[in-house]
């Protein structure tokens, strides 16, 4: 299963991604969660820690947590 994740992120191929996380496949889930982390996809991270891929539960909240300008809280004056 491994190889054929491989084989799909490489052809760009989520739904065959998709469906092997549904299959059980964590390393399609590593995958998907690279991907989805990479543009920020918080609904994409939520359905894949769904469909059992803890991981991307942890890049979720890292995400969260993450201020959108990446430079924290601005102090007062």
């Amino acid at each position: 299963m491994d190889r054929l994740a491989d084989l799909a992120d490489a052809a760009g191929d989520l739904g065959e991604l998709s469906g092997l996380l549904d299959e059980g496949s964590t390393h399609a889930g590593f995958l998907l969660t690279r991907r989805a982390a990479a543009t920020a996809d918080l609904r994409e991270l939520q359905r894949i820690a769904d469909a059992g891929y803890d991981e991307a539960g942890h890049e979720l909240a890292r995400l969260l947590k993450t201020p959108a300008d990446g430079h924290g809280a601005c102090p007062g004056p």
